[in-house]
């Protein structure tokens, strides 16, 4: 599948934030280091009006999303036990959301090699543009994580970051909400130790 690369449209685009759970804080390497960054994005999405969508994997033994995100606009916080997030539930609100689906997903969380992959797997197959924030995924081994960015990036992801993928949906100074971004923007991201990926080309990269 070809990737395609186009400008993010904050009303045709929905976050889709999945299991950043408690009981994965001392299984996960820079699991705190990660948290900044999906918290500086999730409340651009905020700021921005994206929608989001949060899953929990199995909370009962899991625990609930980490209290350091405030999830609290989320369209849907579900909790489920297939690894995709894309359950019949979260199928239902999207559908909702955008009167049929939306154009671009911005997917992150955890684990990148399993819940994060075949969630995009499943939005790849039903023609939906994803972005993968690379900077706001983890798995257990980070070779594990690396191997699934390499995998999806291959598959028609397009691999990115929390800030590009903030001033991709701001684009011009003049927005409205370029303040308020600025403040949010103005910390640098949190390194996540990301090793170059798939045929030389670096986090963020595509072939056009």
């Amino acid at each position: 599948m070809a990737l395609r690369r186009c400008h993010l449209n904050p009303k045709k685009t929905l976050f889709l934030l999945c299991d950043i759970q408690e009981k994965f804080r001392l299984a996960m390497p820079l699991f705190e280091n990660m948290i900044k960054n999906v918290d500086k994005l999730t409340k651009a999405g905020k700021v921005l009006d994206v929608p989001l969508i949060v899953t929990e994997h199995y909370p009962e033994k899991l625990g609930k999303t980490v209290a350091q995100l405030d999830v609290s606009h989320a369209k849907l916080v579900s909790s489920k036990t297939l690894f995709s997030m894309v359950t019949p539930e979260v199928k239902a609100v999207i559908k909702d959301i955008f009167s049929g689906k939306p154009e671009d997903v911005v997917l992150y969380g955890l684990e990148s090699h399993i819940c994060v992959e075949q969630t995009a797997i499943d939005l790849l197959e039903q023609n939906i543009n994803v972005y993968i924030v690379a900077d706001c995924c983890s798995s257990r081994l980070n070779q594990d994580r690396d191997l699934a960015l390499d995998r999806l990036q291959q598959a028609g992801c397009v691999i990115t970051t929390s800030e590009s993928v903030i001033f991709d949906l701001v684009r011009d100074k003049n927005n409205a909400q370029f303040d308020t971004i600025r403040k949010l923007v103005s910390q640098t991201s949190v390194d996540m130790e990301l090793r170059r990926t798939g045929a030389g080309l670096p986090v963020g990269s595509a072939k056009l």
